[in-house]
């Protein structure tokens, strides 16, 4: 019993995925949709509840991709070691000009730190280009928003609208699952 014990032990260590710390937490709404999210070549953006936008995309060389195209783009230089950092970001959160300055730091400096949220105000929005070098990174990849619950809508309406002005028409909303009444499988 106890042989057995150690031997399911070593293989829920073993077969963990640790879900990556979040940028900001978010409480999601729930519904009745029942489509999965894919596991991979997915971007999500998240609204937290005060309106600020965090971007992230599921695979690392995609995002360090993702990186260089904007580097490009802005004409800005990243060293080699925040390009890695950056691989490792699950998701972030701030404008581009304070990046730099965001990678240069430890990751327990990057957990106190509260980023400001990507722009996307009409003036400056920066999603766009974001949205625009992380498809030519990964042109399979597919967009999905998680906001929170609490988030008013015309701060997700920006984030849907910035998507639209890029083209895309398709995107998921991340939602936990809520139980079916016997009424609702019914009219199913």
């Amino acid at each position: 019993m106890v042989d057995l014990a150690f031997l399911l032990l070593t293989f829920f260590i073993l077969t963990v995925k640790f879900r990556a710390p979040e940028a900001v937490e978010v409480t999601i709404p729930s519904s009745i949709a029942e489509t999965p999210l894919p596991q991979q070549d997915i971007a999500i953006i998240t609204v937290a509840p005060d309106g600020r936008v965090f971007f992230g995309i599921d695979s690392k060389h995609h995002r360090k991709q993702m990186l260089k195209k904007i580097a490009e783009y802005y004409e800005i230089e990243f060293t080699p070691e925040q390009i890695e950092a950056f691989g490792v970001l699950p998701n972030f959160g701030l404008p581009l000009r304070k990046l730099p300055l965001y990678l240069d730091m430890t990751p327990t400096e990057r957990e106190k730190y509260k980023p400001e949220g990507i722009p996307v105000d009409s003036t400056k929005n920066e999603l766009k280009d974001w949205i625009v070098a992380a498809r030519l990174s990964n042109p399979k990849l597919r967009f999905a928003i998680k906001a929170d619950k609490n988030t008013p809508y015309p701060a997700i309406e920006r984030v849907i609208n910035t998507l639209r002005d890029k083209k895309v028409n398709r995107f998921a909303l991340i939602t936990s699952q809520e139980a079916i009444s016997e009424d609702q499988k019914d009219k199913k």
